[in-house]
């Protein structure tokens, strides 16, 4: 594990840094994923809410 000693004899433990990697944009399918749970989650959304409201 990297560290350093400083003048007072403190020792810091510095993190492995990850290795860093470009990003790919979604493909097709990838996309279409999105609008499909993203949709799931506003009726799931809309559902607690209209719940809460017939509830109150």
């Amino acid at each position: 594990m990297p560290y350093t000693t400083e003048e007072d004899g403190l020792v810091n433990n510095f993190a492995v840094e990850p290795k860093v990697y470009t990003a790919e944009p979604p493909n097709k399918t990838q996309k279409r994923n999105y609008i499909v749970w993203g949709a799931l989650a506003a009726v799931f959304v809309a559902g607690v809410l209209a719940i809460a409201v017939a509830a109150s």
